[in-house]
């Protein structure tokens, strides 16, 4: 269970958060929340996939770890082998909270492992100095925070681009590994590059004024990691 409260220097002076990898931190998931404007950057390793959310009728971009739930191929024993994480799972165990008049706020999980509770405080990174003004620490993870919060927001214009011009389509994808055994990705969209090289040139004209093409093309280029990504699973499943 989550214990979201609101982050004050008041009620969180010494608080300490760990800041190492590991599947016992919470980083043991399939996919994370990415958003266009870091597509660039996670393309360079994770595969982006789309999900439609059927209740709320909206879509949402992931970066993709693994092939199953709870599977984070790029954990190791040494942490996170990769020179990106996607922001959502790096700004953790704090996320965006909203105050009377929707004002945003740093919000953090007091339920989260990554909340240090060593003897003595040594453990873990401050939050707060002993003034109570944010660490360096801290102010990156605001500016994080309020990136990520801004691009989610935001990314409902591209997706509604996205949709507008029929771009996307659902993936299932077989993958055979080299032990013979098979895994199947299922209930994910990606762009469909046919219809999007179809595209005539006032609507690539739209898509570039409003800064879609650049992701699309970012999104696309992604899906080349899931190559690495099999590459990872099989070395795992031989290291048994």
């Amino acid at each position: 269970m989550s214990d979201h409260v609101i982050l004050t220097a008041d009620d969180h002076r010494d608080l300490r958060i760990r800041t190492e990898r590991a599947a016992d931190m919470g980083d043991a998931v399939m996919t994370c929340i990415t958003v266009p404007s870091e597509f660039r950057r996670v393309q360079t390793h994770y595969p982006i996939l789309f999900q439609l959310d059927s209740a709320r009728d909206r879509f949402s971009a992931l970066a993709m770890f693994g092939f199953e739930p709870g599977e984070n191929l790029f954990l190791t024993d040494a942490g996170w082998d990769a020179r990106y994480r996607p922001l959502a799972i790096d700004s953790q165990p704090f996320l965006v909270g909203r105050g009377a008049g929707d004002v945003r706020q740093v919000h953090i999980d007091m339920a989260s492992p990554r909340i240090a509770h060593g003897i003595g405080g040594g453990e873990g990174v401050r939050v707060f100095d002993d003034t109570g003004r944010p660490t360096p620490y801290l102010e990156r993870v605001a500016d994080q925070l309020r990136a990520l919060d801004t691009d989610y927001v935001a990314s409902a214009d591209f997706f509604a681009a996205l949709r507008r011009y029929d771009l996307l389509e659902p993936l299932t994808m077989d993958v055979t590994l080299d032990d013979g055994s098979k895994n199947r990705l299922v209930g994910y969209h990606v762009i469909d590059e046919d219809r999007l090289a179809a595209l005539d040139p006032a609507a690539v004209a739209d898509l570039h004024t409003a800064g879609h093409l650049m992701p699309i093309f970012m999104a696309l280029a992604s899906l080349g990691a899931i190559g690495d990504l099999v590459a990872r699973k099989n070395r795992r499943m031989a290291r048994g």
